[in-house]
């Protein structure tokens, strides 16, 4: 019995410590703080603000025919499954002009789910770049102001992201191209920075309590 109860030991073990490295060291702590602080996209657009919301933020530039596909991918894989929680939002920036091809784009996204906190800022050239710069990321913004790499913010106005990524060290944004990362990075950094937000909010409460 001691026997089986032994070997049983020596075959679980390993499991479990694989299953705890494999699910990702980040999980286990903070979403690193890579930008202090973000412009707001309200400094561009009156009718949409990051403050107090976790947003992922986006560049769907000049041809929003061409960034149909990582919308999708984007719904699909991270809207769907946290946009139902409180404070959470998606923010495209377009540039000003470009209404008429973003409502065929939200009715296409609407087939697929509801879209209630899907918005899209408008801006200038200048406005978008300078939103971008903010960032102060090392990813680059294409010549008609697009970019397939998204990014997570925080009610403070934090980009935040990875220092250790095992490809890339600094991981500043997520490739929508790539369902991949989406759904092997992605997730689990929105995770991670929703369960910050909930547990902070566990602490208020007791505090209050108390």
């Amino acid at each position: 019995m001691k026997k089986k109860i032994v070997l049983g030991i020596l075959f679980v073990l390993p499991v479990v410590v694989y299953l705890f490295f494999a699910s990702g060291v980040n999980n286990f702590g903070r979403l690193p703080v890579l930008t202090e602080t973000v412009m707001d996209v309200s400094e561009m657009d009156v009718n949409i603000e990051m403050r107090d919301r976790i947003t992922v933020l986006g560049f769907f530039g000049k041809d929003i025919e061409t960034m149909q596909g990582n919308a999708f991918n984007l719904n699909q894989k991270i809207y769907k499954r946290f946009g139902e929680f409180n404070d959470f939002q998606m923010v495209m920036v377009v540039p000003e002009g470009k209404e008429e091809e973003v409502e065929g784009l939200k009715e296409e996204l609407g087939k697929l789910s509801n879209v209630d906190k899907w918005y899209f800022a408008y801006g200038t050239d200048a406005e978008i770049e300078r939103l971008f710069n903010s960032l102060n990321s090392n990813i680059n913004l294409d010549n008609d102001l697009s970019t397939p790499y998204v990014f997570i913010i925080d009610k403070d106005l934090k980009l935040r992201g990875r220092t250790d990524d095992e490809d890339e060290g600094t991981k500043y944004g997520f490739d929508t191209s790539s369902v991949a990362e989406l759904n092997n990075k992605m997730v689990d950094d929105v995770k991670i920075i929703l369960a910050e937000y909930r547990l902070a909010l566990k602490k208020n409460n007791a505090d209050r309590i108390k």
